[in-house]
């Protein structure tokens, strides 16, 4: 059955069409057109509201009251998947951070098992580390930070066959992983991206040229900006090849070098991420990870000492986030959080409302929270253990 969704503006990831509804037919956009065909249904939107392709977050620890780490299994991705999918986001990378050898096994079992649902919003993993520098490790637990060996290298370059469909994100310094190892893995199919690292601009230079395209929460977890030594981050923007990743909450990074990032790279290279934490959909003050209380306090997930350990925002607030602190418009805020993390992980299907893409659409309010969202064309209500959008 074909279904037209018309009554508000249409952002595409692109540009804002002002006088076209979005037929949909068997959970694929079919085009864009003024009027409905004789026959489809109709789904009439408020005139206020706009309607945009769902979010795609590359870096999601947690929602719901999960953390990926704790629950490693295909439930716990898709119940993380189900919170988020009340803010707007249709398509997420579950992101386990750094922790033994066997748990990390089972968690791209699980996200594998995951990514076949269809419509559970799983569309990959993202490994966040254990690769990482000791010294800009962040909360990520020491005792599992470690180099690269050859059986982990084995492993690796298996993984993107087991998400035909999705994509296998990996962080890591670059300082720690040799560059035919990173050749080797890029050229395997996984998203390199360098974080938690204290490389040189050199170092980092040389990665990208062995296959890093990416850079995590750019400018946490990696030394300030020097002159004489620009080290990750520099290389980073001054490198037109990197995609940057970054949390627009007004606490990992000031507003100033969220500005500084979208003059060096573009709105093109630069997308938003939530890097979030199981309290997302929920009202809970603290969780659990590694062992140690993080404490839910002033807008920030932090431990005793305060020491952050992820965000505390959903794809919808990083898009207001993007607004204010970059002082981009409302379209580019947009494409940040749907169009450009597709094209980074090379997803053509997602992140934009097109002939062909898949129809994950959500209506928006004017002060851009959800009213209503659709997967693959089908309304979808409620998350698991959330109330309905509206």
């Amino acid at each position: 059955m074909r279904t037209f969704f018309h009554g508000c503006p249409v952002f595409t990831g692109e540009r804002t069409v002002m006088d076209a509804g979005v037929l949909v037919e068997d959970g694929r956009v079919l085009d864009l057109a003024p009027q409905p065909p004789a026959g489809a249904a109709e789904v009439v939107l408020a005139s206020d509201s706009l309607l945009v392709p769902g979010f795609v977050d590359t870096q999601v620890n947690g929602g719901g009251g999960v953390l990926f780490n704790e629950t490693p299994t295909a439930a716990g991705a898709l119940a993380i998947a189900a919170a988020h999918r009340r803010f707007g986001t249709t398509a997420l990378l579950p992101t386990f951070i750094t922790d033994a050898a066997g748990t990390w096994r089972r968690a791209v079992d699980a996200a594998a098992e995951a990514a076949q649902v269809a419509g559970g919003g799983v569309v990959g993993i993202h490994l966040e580390g254990p690769f990482l520098n000791m010294e800009r490790r962040g909360v990520h637990e020491a005792a599992y930070v470690r180099a690269p060996t050859d059986e982990d290298i084995d492993f690796l370059l298996g993984l993107p066959a087991r998400f035909p469909q999705g994509r296998v994100l990996l962080t890591l310094a670059p300082e720690v992983v040799s560059d035919g190892t990173l050749a080797q893995l890029a050229e395997a199919g996984l998203i390199l991206a360098g974080g938690h690292s204290a490389a040189s601009f050199a170092r980092t230079r040389g990665a990208l040229d062995h296959g890093l395209t990416g850079f995590t929460h750019l400018f946490n977890a990696m030394p300030p900006l020097m002159n004489r030594e620009p080290g990750i981050a520099g290389a980073a923007l001054a490198d037109p090849r990197g995609w940057c990743g970054v949390i627009a909450d007004g606490v990992h990074v000031h507003g100033a070098m969220l500005r500084l990032a979208l003059a060096a790279k573009g709105p093109e290279r630069l997308f938003l991420v939530t890097d979030a934490m199981p309290p997302t959909g929920t009202d809970a003050d603290r969780f659990e990870l590694y062992g140690q209380t993080i404490h839910r306090r002033n807008g920030r997930l932090e431990t005793a000492d305060g020491v952050l350990a992820g965000a505390d925002i959903d794809m919808a607030a990083a898009v207001r986030g993007a607004m204010g602190l970059l002082g981009v418009s409302r379209e580019t805020a947009l494409a940040m959080a749907s169009k450009v993390p597709a094209d980074f992980l090379g997803l053509p299907d997602v992140g934009r409302i097109a002939p062909g893409s898949r129809a994950d659409l959500v209506e928006l309010s004017p002060d851009l929270a959800v009213r209503r969202m659709w997967i693959a064309g089908a309304i979808n209500a409620q998350s698991a253990g959330n109330p309905p959008f509206a």
